[in-house]
C-alpha cells in the first residue's frame, strides 16, 4: 500500500487522531468515503457514456 509499512501507519494514523480528535475521525472517513464513491460514480458514468456513444456510431 503506496510503500507503506504498519509503524508508518499507525504514525500516521495518530497524528489524526491528534489533529482532528477522536471524535472527527469518524466523520473524515465517511467524507472520505463519499468522496471516493462520488469520484467512482463519476467514472462509471463516462465511460457508460462512451460506449452509448460507440455503440450508435
Amino acid at each position: 500500500m503506496f510503500g507503506l509499512g504498519t509503524k508508518e501507519i499507525i504514525i500516521i494514523a495518530a497524528v489524526i487522531v491528534l489533529l482532528f480528535g477522536a471524535k472527527k475521525v469518524p466523520e473524515l472517513a465517511k467524507g472520505v468515503g463519499d468522496a471516493i464513491r462520488h469520484i467512482r460514480n463519476g467514472f462509471k458514468d463516462v465511460d457508460e457514456m462512451d460506449q452509448t456513444k460507440k455503440s450508435s456510431k
